[in-house]
């Protein structure tokens, strides 16, 4: 029996206010899709190489809202870095820029994180190709929370962010969460900048803290030493020989140096003393422990993320929002006996780059065909779906067709630089490397042969057209 029940005339007045008062605030907050131009969520972490998801087929950690991101858009598994360090990375998401673009305040390349802070004022140019100058000219509001690492004239408060937290994990997070939940009348693009899972980097360091800047690094980390030491916990009731042989991830199938290591890399090791103590004192077991903690870290992270998706998908806003996630650079993570990044290897340079946005993004793609360089691509690929053309670097490409699924044209090659030399990378795997670090040094490597970098083939001769073919690319496309 249906029960029937009036409601006084005064009380019907206040429920017709409320639900009108309800659809305003939904089609307020909708009201960008309605201009074609959504909101935009860009989360960025720290230190995460591409293979750190369980998405990717990790069996030794449990990502599911990096999965949910994959599982309701598109993946890229050959996405890159522009240089596989934090800063200068991330000076090529505020510009679109390779770094070496840029001098330090001595005129030299910005290719590694002490010159990438020493970048004086830049031109004119520069500041009106920003991500944060196009964006602006499309009437979007800018946010910006967590980690920065730049030099004061790319900050986000200097480009014109709402620069609303410098907490780098979950307190931003929830700020960012508030800020979601806000109503706003015009579309707004929000960088959450998550530090994690780069708390590894303390496990090799307080072994060898021997400069004073690896001690003051050590004395101001209270916070990453205690998320490591957590993440380095032996769960209860575990032998320490079951917890090694069953619960760490083994040894990659690259754990020893590469065969004829360039010098390039011995340089890198060898000029700071804990990353030198790594390799030569780390036992099997150490370095399991830190690929334990370093999945455990990932984690960490991925929890952080779920708390942005719960308030996208809460306030209604996930076919109104395009999340893109990716990472600034990777982890060796026992890799030819390195941890730490700045390497062109895979595990450093390769990195996580996923989009999605719901009705708009076909669901579960898989790209493993297209060179995806999040520091050149981004800054067009937002302003393409902000409904503005962005153009800094004219290599930079949108992705937005390749999000939508489209059959498109493609770069064949891209470029890599990092502190101890440049690479170019091509559709097939073939990777020219040119060293300068220690005097110059070519290396060509074959990622279809040799998916773990585990020896080159530059003086091979039956790479020889490939090894011409690729420094004339090196040389006239990328790095003249």
């Amino acid at each position: 029996m249906m029960i029937c029940i009036k409601y006084p005339k005064k009380i019907k007045t206040v429920f017709f206010t409320i639900f009108i008062s309800l659809i305003a605030s939904c089609q307020d907050k909708n009201k960008s899709v309605e201009n074609g131009q959504p909101n935009i969520i860009y989360i960025y972490v720290d230190q995460m190489s591409a293979n750190m998801m369980s998405c990717a087929g990790n069996t030794y950690l449990n990502t599911p809202a990096i999965d949910y991101i994959a599982n309701n858009g598109i993946r890229f598994t050959k996405a890159y870095t522009t240089n596989p360090v934090c800063s200068p990375a991330r000076v090529s998401l505020m510009t679109g820029r390779f770094p070496s673009y840029f001098k330090d305040n001595q005129g030299n390349e910005v290719r590694e994180n002490r010159a990438s802070m020493k970048i004086p004022e830049v031109s004119s140019e520069v500041k009106n190709t920003t991500i944060a100058s196009f964006l602006k000219k499309a009437n979007y509001e800018l946010y910006f929370g967590g980690k920065e690492h730049l030099p004061e004239s790319l900050t986000p408060n200097t480009l014109g962010f709402n620069k609303f937290s410098d907490n780098e994990r979950g307190q931003m997070v929830n700020k960012a969460v508030e800020i979601i939940n806000e109503e706003h009348k015009k579309p707004y693009f929000m960088v959450v900048s998550l530090i994690n899972p780069h708390d590894i980097c303390y496990m090799a360091l307080r072994e060898k803290a021997t400069s004073a800047n690896d001690a003051l690094l050590l004395k101001r980390a209270e916070v990453e030493i205690a998320t490591l030491n957590n993440a380095m916990k032996i769960p209860e009731g575990i032998s320490e020989t079951e917890f090694y042989t069953d619960y760490c991830p083994p040894l990659p199938p690259n754990f020893e140096p590469q065969k004829d290591e360039p010098r390039a890399i011995k340089k890198l090791i060898n000029d700071r003393p804990f990353r030198k103590n790594a390799r030569e004192n780390f036992t099997e077991n150490d370095w399991k422990h830190h690929r334990y903690a370093y999945h455990r870290l990932t984690e960490v992270l991925d929890k952080e993320v779920q708390l942005l998706l719960n308030a996208i998908k809460a306030s209604g806003q996930e076919e109104n929002t395009l999340i893109i996630f990716s990472s600034d650079h990777g982890e060796m993570s026992a890799s030819h006996r390195m941890e730490h990044k700045s390497t062109l290897y895979e595990e450093s340079a390769n990195i996580p780059l996923l989009a999605m946005w719901k009705n708009h993004i076909p669901k579960g793609l898989i790209n493993d065909q297209n060179l995806i360089s999040n520091g050149l691509d981004i800054l067009p690929t937002v302003c393409d779906y902000a409904n503005i053309t962005g153009i800094s670097d004219v290599r930079g490409k949108s992705l937005r067709p390749l999000l939508e699924g489209k059959n498109v044209k493609w770069r064949e090659t891209l470029g890599v630089e990092s502190e101890i030399g440049k690479m170019v990378i091509d559709t097939n795997g073939i990777k020219y490397i040119r060293y300068d670090a220690d005097g110059i040094e070519e290396q060509l490597l074959n990622l279809e042969l040799d998916p773990f970098e585990t020896t080159h083939f530059t003086n091979d001769p039956n790479f020889k057209q490939d090894l011409d073919r690729m420094r004339t690319i090196y040389e006239k496309e990328w790095f003249d």
